[in-house]
């Protein structure tokens, strides 16, 4: 597939001066490298937001609902405000304004003003001397509620409007509803050879990242508002406590130290980074606010649960002609990203398959539970779940083999979705091939006897999104460059590192423009007062963008040193070329000058160095209603098959290898890429098999830990295959798409269709636990399923005959 890349780096920004390269002349780019910022991570030397320790620093904590929907009737403080160490409280009353990251959908208060929508729901705040001095005060606070009605179940929320959740909703307690349709559905599935309809159903999952929430503020003398927190959208927690706190954006300083994990959890704004705020500007004193592991839970912004409906028709040749789907949505108690998921989960189901036709009918509504959000994958994980799972099942009704089916209905490259998405590079074909060839799937599926199969399941995501939340039409990433005269390269970038390298990829791109050593270029990262606006980390959108964004910056830096070099040498500027630290004149290997003084030759001819670079979307998507978003200016691409074992007596389900191939355009740093890669397996392993975010019907957390809440450790991790496919997007900076998300969304329905090579039931329910497979074992004896019965009959009497051997 390398040999589409017929502009060399950084085709976007057009026919490039002297100097360029080509694929074959990396000397950075493509090779795998240490993050830029890995050795301080493995010496504990860099800082997180929790190591930040300030002189006179007061600690503050959230008093939190223990109610799932209430009226506020009373707050009374006064006895918390009494007791020796406590400096100030604060109460939903004196931040009135409403937030929410999108900004059609702003419905949360910092703190709860007249009402609590679930258990958690932040009420009022204390800062104090010490964390316990600070806990004791929230236990002083008196407040009064009048119970309304809680709702725990997104079909009784869908039917019932009263009490709306949000009394200012117009559709009673329905977030948002999206029915969009694309070609005659019905005649299509009509004409089919062969129909397919089933439901599905995806539980909540949250995000479980090691460093819980935590944000500090200042407020200095003259006015000026600094907030550190561990966010992935620096930029938009900058607008939001400027709305909220009504001080004057200039007056307000966002920095974002080291991250550890966000994976979409830290994508909103949240209740401390405002409390800490206001608590700081009533007390003159840093204030800092680290939320405990319940906490998170209940800040959650995790995965959607979603009920799916799905029908699909085929001919008799597995060519898919109509897909139709409903999808309900439990959304939680407040908005976030929702509106973006209801879209999501219909918008980016249309590839890698092609699809003749297309519906569906998609609808969010509230309820009394933490509210859900963006994670991994956002909005599309669920609906890729049903619909790979289906499209096995019409494979087997056309007896085809599942890869085939994939194969046949290919989408294509450089063509418009059957809802108007743009797709320009597509590796999916050969991403089915490399995990067809690495696990022997012609010989071993269905070989591999009773209780041991593979399956297989695709998927595409986007790489950043057209949609940039609030509409503008300035650079949706924007990179500047500092040249120092010691020959360093400084890159600020209001990217947000959240650990998957991103500020790496900044230093590697600008020491292959530059020809530098990646230890000369250095990043200032995600610093409002510094650097110049990015919209954050998510939507698989900053190596892209932010990418390109410093391509551009190091390309004007470059024709730069190249023209003055060029002059001072009295030759043609093609002759020219920067590369290992050097500047070398490439018909005179003779004379060649270190990097720096190169750079002192351009700072004499054109003043002090220094370049700025963006990047916007072009025009893209459908050009109708909600037709810009789940657009992207390109789409990765992924293929997995997973090994299962499947203990036939407990039920049990034991992953034993997942081959992983994903197109990413081109690799910039395999290393990264892979280890991408075998993350989003790791995490959607965890949804499949262990984790659930569950809140029974009055409302509680089953379990807000670690310990009840289980996520896989090294043990339960399978033998992970990374195939790397590099499609060479021509829009990305050196061909490169998104790798930190599009590689989690097949992992969950290959799991249930091995299982169903295993054993012969198809599990359409997550998460697969072993009492859900033990129930459909035993409905599938009874029901009679061949299959089922004589292999389940072998299997005992091979057990029971090992047994008496021993």
């Amino acid at each position: 597939m390398a040999a589409r890349d017929q502009h060399g780096p950084g085709a976007p920004f057009g026919a490039e001066q002297p100097g360029d390269k080509r694929n074959t002349d990396f000397r950075v780019v493509g090779k795998p490298r240490q993050k830029v910022d890995g050795l301080a991570k493995a010496t504990g030397a860099l800082q997180y937001a929790d190591d930040i320790a300030l002189p006179g620093m007061l600690h503050a904590k959230t008093l939190r609902s223990p109610h799932a929907h209430a009226r506020i009737v009373r707050v009374d403080c006064a006895r918390a405000l009494a007791l020796p160490g406590v400096h100030a409280v604060v109460t939903g009353a004196e931040m009135p304004i409403k937030f929410g990251v999108i900004p059609w959908t702003q419905d949360e208060n910092a703190l709860a003003v007249d009402r609590v929508r679930f258990i958690g729901d932040p009420v009022a705040a204390v800062a104090a001397v010490d964390e316990d001095t600070a806990n004791a005060a929230c236990r002083l606070i008196e407040v009064e509620y009048e119970l309304l009605h809680a709702f725990s179940d997104p079909r009784e929320a869908l039917t019932r409007a009263e009490p709306a959740i949000h009394a200012d909703n117009k559709h009673g307690n329905v977030s948002k509803h999206v029915h969009l349709s694309f070609g005659d559905v019905d005649a299509e599935i009509a004409r089919a050879d062969v129909v397919v309809e089933d439901e599905y159903e995806f539980h909540g999952t949250t995000h479980a990242p090691i460093e819980p929430h935590c944000a500090v503020a200042t407020y200095a003398a003259d006015g000026l508002l600094t907030v550190w927190s561990s966010t992935q959208i620096t930029h938009y927690v900058h607008r939001a406590l400027a709305r909220v706190l009504e001080l004057p954006p200039q007056r307000i300083r966002v920095i974002q130290p080291a991250l550890g994990g966000a994976f979409g959890g830290k994508s909103d704004p949240f209740s401390l980074e405002f409390c800490v705020a206001k608590l700081a500007m009533k007390t003159r004193r840093p204030v800092k606010m680290l939320y405990t592991r319940e906490e998170v839970f209940y800040c959650h912004r995790g995965r959607h649960p979603m009920q799916l409906a799905y029908k699909t028709g085929a001919t008799k040749d597995g060519r898919v002609l109509g897909v139709d789907a409903r999808i309900l949505i439990d959304g939680g108690s407040y908005s976030s990203f929702g509106l973006v998921t209801t879209y999501y989960a219909g918008q980016l189901l249309t590839g890698p398959y092609a699809f003749p036709s297309y519906r569906f009918d998609s609808t969010r509504v509230f309820t009394n539970k933490p509210p859900c959000g963006p994670k991994r994958g956002h909005g599309s994980v669920q609906p890729r779940f049903a619909f790979e799972v289906q499209l096995d099942q019409v494979a087997e009704k056309l007896a085809l083999d599942p890869i085939e089916i994939r194969r046949r209905n290919f989408v294509g490259e450089h063509v418009t979705t059957v809802n108007g998405q743009r797709i320009t590079s597509n590796g999916f074909l050969q991403c089915l091939d490399e995990v067809e060839r690495a696990s022997g799937w012609k010989a071993r599926r269905g070989q591999l006897g009773y209780g041991r199969g593979l399956g297989v399941a695709g998927s595409m995501y986007i790489s950043g999104t057209n949609y940039p939340v609030y509409p503008n039409e300035m650079p949706q990433a924007g990179v500047q460059l500092k040249v120092d005269r010691s020959g360093l390269v400084t890159v600020f970038t209001g990217g947000n590192d959240i650990g998957q390298g991103s500020n790496s990829v900044a230093a590697y791109l600008v020491a292959e423009e530059l020809g530098l050593e990646v230890s000369d270029v250095r990043v200032v990262a995600a610093d409002t007062d510094l650097c110049p606006v990015d919209l954050g980390a998510y939507s698989s959108r900053v190596t892209f963008m932010v990418g390109n964004a410093t391509i551009d910056a190091a390309r004007k830096l470059r024709r730069q040193v190249v023209k003055a070099v060029a002059e001072a040498w009295k030759c043609a500027e093609r002759r020219v070329r920067l590369i290992e630290g050097r500047c070398i004149d490439l018909e005179d290997p003779q004379r060649s000058l270190p990097m720096r003084e190169a750079f002192h030759i351009a700072e004499a001819r054109f003043d002090t160095l220094g370049a700025t670079g963006s990047y916007n979307t072009p025009k893209l998507g459908g050009d109708y209603r909600g037709g810009t978003i789940g657009a992207s200016p390109a789409y990765s691409f992924t293929a997995h098959v997973a090994e299962v074992t499947v203990d036939v007596e407990t039920g049990r389900i034991t992953c034993d290898k997942v081959w992983v191939a994903h197109d990413c355009g081109r690799a910039l740093n395999p290393m990264l890429v892979a280890g991408q890669m075998e993350g989003s397996v790791y995490m959607g392993l965890a949804e499949a098999l262990l984790e659930n975010h569950e809140v029974n019907r009055f409302g509680l957390h089953s379990g807000p830990n670690l310990l009840d809440y289980r996520i896989p450790t090294s043990v339960d991790t399978p033998e992970l295959a990374a195939l790397i496919v590099e499609s060479l997007d021509p829009e990305g900076p050196y061909g490169a798409k998104e790798a930190g998300e599009g590689p989690l969304h097949p992992i969950l329905p290959a799991l249930s269709n091995a299982v169903y090579d295993a054993v012969g039931i198809r599990l359409k329910k997550l998460p697969f636990t072993p009492g859900k497979v033990l129930a459909a074992l035993r409905a599938a004896r009874a029901g009679g399923t061949e299959r089922a019965t004589d292999a389940a009959s072998a299997h005992s009497a091979a057990a029971r005959a090992a047994k008496g051997a021993h």
